[in-house]
């Protein structure tokens, strides 16, 4: 493990934000004053602890990680080895919605969250993989750009 921070270069790790996780606890909540008012309070209250309690498991669950380190790019559960990357792009909030709407590539592999708007495009050289670039949503669109060239 200590390897692995010693040669890391770049690391962000993408939350949901919290106008995001209220909104969904705002949901279930609503959810849980329909079951109150259908039944009793013991299952308003075991309701609201499992609304609680999922609202917690999608706010980990959401988080992703993404990491370079001088051998491999890391997205969540995702990885690819720097030799196959082409080239890398710095996307604008205008570029990267065209990206994920009209000009998309069903193949691409993407790594979007939608409360992002800006991200990056890197383009693939491997023969045995027909997926043509990786689409990833990241606050620091510039920084991944410059350390994904150095190490090119």
């Amino acid at each position: 493990m200590q390897d692995n921070l010693a040669r890391m270069v770049f690391r962000e790790v993408i939350r949901p934000p919290l106008w995001v996780l209220a909104f969904i606890y705002f949901l279930f909540l609503s959810l849980v004053i329909a079951i109150w008012a259908a039944l009793d309070n013991r299952s308003a209250l075991i309701s609201w602890i499992a609304a609680t309690l999922g609202i917690i498991a999608i706010a980990i669950r959401w988080r992703t990680e993404i990491t370079v380190d001088d051998k491999e790019l890391r997205i969540g559960g995702a990885h690819i080895e720097l030799k196959y990357l082409k080239e890398v792009s710095a996307l604008s909030a205008q570029e990267m919605r065209l990206m994920r709407t009209r000009d998309a590539d069903p193949a691409a592999f993407l790594a979007l969250a939608f409360w992002i708007p800006a991200g990056v495009k890197i383009a693939l050289n491997d023969d045995r993989d027909n997926v043509p670039y990786w689409l990833i949503s990241v606050r620091k669109s510039e920084e991944l750009t410059r350390t994904l060239y150095k190490l090119l």
